[in-house]
């Protein structure tokens, strides 16, 4: 597989280390002159100096061939333009774009450059799946499948605790993949009781989470009890 890397700051240059670890081809774009010095004394040959947002240094870099453009740069105008240039000039199959500010996930996605990868968002995800009390947690959303991989706690008395997967009627386009319990996780059998503190993950079609989350949500207790 051939990659190229527009942006060689930590995260250019270690996903440049790892892949090369890997044998895989690897050609790193830095376009500021002092890093690209410094970061050509370890990879040598594999970084070249120019700015990955003009033609010609995509084409001498050899787009052509590339199998895979990732743009980490620190600006997500560039990244955005990278990734839409090898997609729509170049025919590269696959695109994956660093998106530095999340405010700009939405015109990452309104201009078809996908999938976009936000720190901020997850840390946030990690943070949500580590505090409970957030309820349904989006894990993963495959966005040209059009499916969403989300995890739910199951509530004490909710409609699922107590019941066997296949007694449990999720809407058309859901269906319980796997569930964590006491901190091993395995795949659920039609006759799998959940309990109560299962982590359970779905796989399903989007628009659907709230129509599945009541399943899973504790029963109320009501203020006379």
């Amino acid at each position: 597989m051939y990659v190229i890397i527009a942006g060689a700051g930590k995260v250019g240059w270690n996903l440049a280390r790892e892949l090369i670890a890997r044998d895989q081809e690897v050609t790193l774009i830095e376009s500021d002159h002092r890093r690209y010095r410094i970061v050509e004394e370890e990879l040598e040959h594999a970084v070249q100096y120019g700015d990955a947002t003009e033609l010609w240094i995509l084409e001498r870099a050899g787009i052509q061939r590339a199998d895979l453009v990732i743009a980490v740069t620190g600006d997500d105008e560039d990244n955005i333009l990278i990734c839409q240039v090898a997609k729509e000039k170049y025919n590269v199959e696959r695109i994956v774009a660093r998106v530095n500010n999340p405010r700009n996930f939405d015109h990452f996605k309104l201009l078809g450059v996908q999938p976009a990868v936000s720190a901020t968002d997850l840390i946030l995800r990690l943070i949500e799946h580590e505090v409970p009390e957030y309820g349904l947690v989006q894990l993963l959303a495959l966005e040209e499948e059009h499916l969403e991989i989300i995890e739910l706690e199951v509530g004490e008395g909710s409609p699922a605790a107590g019941r066997a997967v296949r007694d449990v009627m999720l809407p058309e386009g859901a269906l319980i993949i796997s569930v964590l319990r006491g901190g091993s996780g395995f795949v659920p059998k039609a006759d799998t009781v959940m309990q109560a503190g299962d982590q359970v993950m779905l796989i399903l079609d989007p628009g659907l989470e709230g129509e599945i989350t009541p399943y899973f949500a504790a029963a109320r207790v009501s203020a006379g009890s």
